[in-house]
């Protein structure tokens, strides 16, 4: 099972340092692989949720550590033509990655290969099937 820091978070959220790469080197150099939130802005790849934070090279995600998140239609279409290991969602309760893994919303019914996002919020089925789990709290799980 892999486990997936989200934005960089190993022991609960921290808004200041996620999406950062150096919040992210921390947790990747832990062991973890990590959701980030990624946009496209004028050709120009960025990290951040709501914003743009922090501009981010190509040869960066390309890490098969890296799960990203696209925040605008932009960055999904680009992910996709790179190859990047990327999805899309708003609150839908699944959506497939690139990498055809089911990512899960939280308290979702879990299935065999699916991500685990959030259990920390409620688990509706068996966590040992999944294929990883994604948390702020990802330490907890190791």
């Amino acid at each position: 099972m892999i486990l997936i820091s989200h934005r960089g978070n190993l022991n609960g959220p921290f808004p200041e340092k996620e999406n950062t790469i150096e919040y992210i080197n921390y947790a990747l150099n832990r062991g973890f692989d990590v959701e980030i939130d990624v946009r496209l802005e004028d050709n120009v790849y960025y990290l951040g949720h709501d914003v743009k934070q922090e501009k981010v090279s190509i040869t960066f995600l390309k890490n098969n550590k890296l799960w990203c998140h696209a925040k605008n239609i932009e960055a999904f279409h680009s992910l996709l033509k790179e190859n990047i290991n990327c999805f899309w969602h708003q609150s839908d309760d699944y959506v497939l990655t690139s990498s055809k893994i089911i990512w899960t919303y939280p308290n979702k019914l879990l299935s065999s290969g699916s991500i685990c996002v959030f259990p920390e919020m409620g688990i509706n089925g068996d966590i040992n099937q999944c294929y990883g789990i994604c948390s702020d709290f990802i330490i907890n799980y190791k």
